[in-house]
């Protein structure tokens, strides 16, 4: 998904959810989604055609990637549906290698001829582009696979579910906040499901079907006698479910510090903007903070951002190689300190893992873009940095032989190339919950969902607000606070980490709309994390008036 069209369809970034926009594909009825185009085996025989063409053309290494990418967004704000889009997009992105060059082309054309076109250009754009090479490219080896297929492990399909079904719940959650005092409400569904078919020269023949589910909402409350507002963001997470994940169980429930309702493997979401509501009204009337140091704990619906921002990508091998800069700029983490294999990123609490399988994840899916089987790898051990994200024809800058399968492009029609794994924060090894966390704190803050923030082009020095803050004394939570930012730079920050609850407490959160690349592209990305806290953090007040 391009980023530019989610954020002018969402709106999130800047803090609000506006009507669709379509530039996803083109609109189509939502009951085309549920009629499959084409047939694994039909699939085959095209791409063989690209495989075929290239080779004969010169070609010493080529992919080929069939998808049809959908996408439905249901938007509504208070007792109105705002919007109601479905949309498509399908074709074929076929990539060579030719006389140590790469070359791209892409085409909606998706039929023998339309296909072997798409192919010679490709050829033609890489032997063109060779006479500029000055270093073949080498790929990593890769396993041929056969004909494989990988499926999201959903329950249930939320293109299935009635449109009619989508709305009722929005307006459902939308009216409870009403009723229970918010000003506004505006309310979200964002269903995606991408059917990618991945062939190359290498002997592989992947057909995968990728499912991800966002609901969403912001509960705004103004106080008109002082002109005052907040606004409270759902606590949903974007998911690499089914529908199921509405369900909303109530094993899923978590009784959080402070009286907050959370949220695992289900969400209700009635539930939540009920209590958004509710706590708005709070937030307005909340004690503005003292700046100062603080210990600071964390819960994961908040720290994924800060993981995200502050280890996900400076760990992008090329920003650290200075190769890519959009969005996120190049990063601190240069070639010396992992070289040295001492460089303490973070304390001995801190283990952090990319992970491309995790169920449920937003990244999770069982072979990346570029063909490569998925997996799990160390980036921070003991608080040493270690290892970085690497695709086919990075890895060998590193003296490793084996991607780390990390490819993906958002569409077709786009490149593939090194985007974000699931970056998490591995739990800790001691029994220990959030409450048992805040009783040892005396002077802190306990943060939960992630806010605003800010950060340099290094990802080094770098701001980070939330949604609901309280104010921990003397080992109890005494109050909700407002106005709260923390500032750290990213090692010291991570160095002043001494705890991370246990497994019970470790939740995934993450984003639809990570952006990357010139031209832009979108990836979603997951980042998990138990409750965790840091001591003597510099926290100010984002209130105050000079």
């Amino acid at each position: 998904m391009r980023r530019r069209d989610f954020i002018q369809m969402a709106g999130l970034g800047a803090g609000a959810m506006v009507l669709p926009f379509t530039g996803f594909g083109h609109e189509i009825d939502p009951a085309r989604m549920l009629v499959p185009l084409m047939d694994v085996s039909q699939k085959k025989v095209l791409t063989d055609v690209a495989l075929n063409t290239a080779k004969s053309l010169g070609a010493t290494y080529t992919d080929v990637r069939i998808g049809r990418y959908l996408n439905q967004f249901v938007v509504t704000r208070e007792r109105k549906v705002q919007g109601i889009t479905n949309t498509e997009s399908y074709g074929a992105g076929v990539r060579v290698i030719v006389n140590g060059t790469w070359g791209f082309a892409a085409s909606n054309d998706v039929t023998p001829e339309g296909i072997k076109k798409t192919a010679e250009r490709a050829v033609a754009i890489a032997k063109a582009n060779s006479k500029f090479q000055k270093e073949p490219v080498k790929l990593a080896a890769t396993p041929s696979y056969g004909e494989i297929s990988w499926k999201t492990p959903i329950v249930k399909n939320g293109f299935e579910v009635p449109v009619k079904e989508k709305v009722e719940l929005l307006l459902n959650a939308n009216a409870k906040a009403m009723e229970n005092g918010a000003s506004f409400v505006n309310s979200l569904m964002f269903l995606v499901n991408e059917q990618k078919y991945f062939a190359s020269s290498d002997g592989s023949y992947i057909d995968q079907d990728v499912h991800r589910t966002w609901p969403n909402f912001q509960v705004s409350m103004v106080d008109r006698a002082s002109g005052s507002f907040k606004t409270r963001s759902a606590f949903s997470a974007p998911v690499g479910m089914g529908y199921e994940y509405l369900d909303g169980n109530a094993s899923d429930k978590i009784q959080a510090p402070g009286g907050v309702i959370l949220y695992n493997n289900s969400y209700d979401m009635v539930e939540d903007a009920t209590m958004a509501a509710l706590q708005a009204k709070e937030m307005i009337a909340a004690k503005s903070v003292e700046p100062g140091k603080y210990d600071l704990v964390l819960e994961p619906s908040h720290l994924w951002l800060t993981i995200h921002e502050s280890v996900g990508h400076p760990t992008e091998l090329d920003r650290v190689l200075g190769y890519e800069a959009n969005y996120a700029g190049t990063s601190f983490l240069t070639f010396d300190k992992w070289q040295s294999k001492k460089f303490k990123f973070g304390s001995d609490a801190v283990n952090i893992v990319a992970d491309k399988t995790q169920v449920g994840s937003l990244g999770a899916v069982g072979y990346d873009d570029e063909g490569v089987k998925c997996k799990k790898w160390d980036i921070i051990k003991d608080g040493v940095l270690v290892n970085y994200q690497a695709t086919r024809d990075q890895v060998r800058l590193l003296g490793q032989n084996e991607s780390h399968g990390c490819s993906y492009s958002q569409s077709w029609s786009d490149v593939q190339f090194q985007r974000m794994a699931n970056i998490s924060l591995q739990p800790g090894k001691q029994p220990l919950t959030p409450d048992q966390m805040i009783a040892g704190v005396e002077k802190g803050i306990y943060i939960v969902k992630d806010g605003s923030f800010s950060i340099d082009q290094q990802r080094y020095n770098f701001q980070f607000g939330g949604v609901l803050f309280f104010e921990i004394k003397n080992g109890k939570i005494a109050g909700m606070l407002k106005d709260v930012a923390y500032q750290a730079n990213t090692q010291e920050f991570w160095n002043s980490c001494v705890q991370v609850c246990d497994e019970r407490d470790y939740r995934l959160n993450g984003a639809f709309n990570d952006g990357k690349g010139q031209p832009s592209q979108s990836n979603a990305v997951s980042h998990g994390s138990a409750t965790t806290r840091f001591n003597g953090v510099n926290v100010i007040n984002t209130g105050r008036t000079i």
